[in-house]
């Protein structure tokens, strides 16, 4: 094979960014998925129904996409010695830990079951077919990826019977009442059998609708714990070993801490920079026009006292660039007042009609409203700058442990970290935090940005 055309490399790159933002949404689902989750709730026939539909809707996506899936992959592989399997299998793959995470979001909200996430992290995409090459090795190297593909077998045999026995519970002792009805005449020269009794007369259909009668009665318990079962199942092979949880974890710990470390020295380079070149340049000015002030103010009282003024002037401005720079260290107002009346503060300095709810008692640990502040600030900035909206919505809030900021705007829309709005340099800073941050952004909007960050009120 030869190198690859402009196009292939391009899809080579897209099908990157694909499995990058899977990486991206396996933390965040991660972060968010704390705790055992939620069970079903709800009583009586509604939560009875609720499992049976749920049930129906595993077992045809299980049938359709897990079956499909499985064959596809099992295709690309044996390519791979052609080499068209290493250009196939990536995009393949991506879409099955797309998948997988959809499964993994399902378990957690449906089954309140939590099925970790351990991928490894992606190497430097490298141009060309050698990159193409080295994307494929990489990802067949992570035993992730062997336990996607396994459970999608898994999935469509094994999974697919559980899924079907939820709505069967409720729609099995149906077929009993029929045949009680007299749909047993059918088959009076040929049983048909309902579970272990054979239907062939009045009496054997009668036998048939009391078990129907058992099955109904049963179902309240028996077809929510068959999804629970699904999801069960579903862990067990599609969940990482702890160890390989625990060192995915540290892995982007790791990388959050050096993003920290990089950030922060980024960030004394920009007070040295607007030192030397704002309040220190005004002082000198000012220490200037003093001693120029000192030669002048017995002979030439007038022109002394001019530059008075205008060293007056230049005092203050330095002042002013000095309150300026202590508050993007750290706002005076979220030190005095707390996070809800920083974030106020700064919707009132906005342009564009902001509206402000909130429902935070207490406050976090300074580190963390920071953080907090910081992420919101860039947020609002954004969108002023890009979204050409002209109502901008900030709501906080804290439940369960986690401090959520959603910020919405009206604008049009199509907000990504690809786009160099800043999204990506905010995910990396909530990142040394354990934080999250999700974007809503169709184009044509509206946007919905969400920060979410574990901590505790005081």
């Amino acid at each position: 094979m030869g190198g690859l055309t402009a196009n292939e490399d391009e899809g080579g790159r897209r099908v990157y960014a694909r499995l990058r933002a899977g990486e991206r949404a396996a933390e965040r689902f991660l972060a968010a998925a704390d705790g055992e989750g939620r069970r079903d709730e709800g009583h009586g026939v509604a939560r009875v129904f609720r499992a049976g539909v749920r049930g129906a809707v595993l077992a045809a996506v299980s049938l359709g996409v897990s079956c499909l899936l499985f064959c596809l992959v099992l295709v690309s592989l044996c390519l791979i010695p052609l080499g068209v399997g290493l250009i196939t299998t990536p995009p393949l793959l991506a879409v099955i830990r797309e998948y997988a995470l959809g499964c993994r979001t399902r378990a957690l909200e449906w089954g309140g079951v939590r099925i970790g996430v351990a991928y490894r992290p992606l190497p430097p995409l490298k141009p060309g077919l050698a990159g193409e090459a080295g994307l494929c090795l990489a990802l067949l190297r992570d035993p992730a990826t062997w336990r996607d593909i396994g459970w999608l077998f898994v999935d469509c045999t094994a999974g697919l019977v559980l899924a079907v026995l939820a709505p069967a519970a409720l729609l099995y002792p149906v077929w009993g009442v029929v045949l009680a009805a007299g749909g047993w005449r059918v088959f009076e020269h040929s049983p048909e059998w309902y579970l272990f009794i054979p239907v062939d007369s009045q009496a054997t259909a009668l036998l048939a609708l009391a078990l129907g009668v058992v099955i109904a009665l049963t179902a309240r318990w028996s077809a929510p714990a068959f999804v629970r079962a699904y999801f069960r199942l579903t862990r067990a092979v599609l969940a990482p070993s702890r160890e390989q949880e625990m060192a995915a974890r540290i892995n982007r710990l790791t990388a959050t801490r050096e993003d920290a470390v990089d950030t922060s020295a980024a960030e004394l380079r920009r007070i040295e920079r607007d030192l030397h070149d704002g309040a220190q340049a005004r002082l000198v000015a000012v220490g200037m026009d003093l001693g120029l002030i000192e030669s002048l103010v017995e002979r030439d009282p007038a022109k002394a006292k001019e530059l008075l003024g205008k060293a007056r002037q230049s005092s203050a401005e330095a002042l002013g660039e000095l309150r300026d720079l202590v508050r993007g260290i750290h706002p005076p107002v979220l030190a005095e007042r707390g996070l809800v009346d920083a974030v106020r503060a700064l919707a009132l300095r906005l342009p564009v009609e902001t509206e402000v709810v909130a429902e935070v008692r207490g406050r976090a640990e300074a580190p963390v409203e920071a953080a907090a502040y910081f992420a919101t600030s860039e947020l609002l900035a954004n969108a002023v700058k890009h979204s050409g909206a002209d109502r901008v919505w900030v709501d906080l809030g804290y439940r369960e442990g986690r401090l959520r900021i959603s910020v919405g705007d009206n604008g049009e829309g199509g907000a990504s970290a690809a786009k160099g709005t800043g999204l990506a340099g905010i995910e990396r800073r909530l990142g040394t935090f354990d934080g999250v941050l999700a974007v809503t952004s169709p184009p044509g909007g509206p946007t919905l940005a969400t920060v979410e960050l574990p901590c505790v009120l005081s």
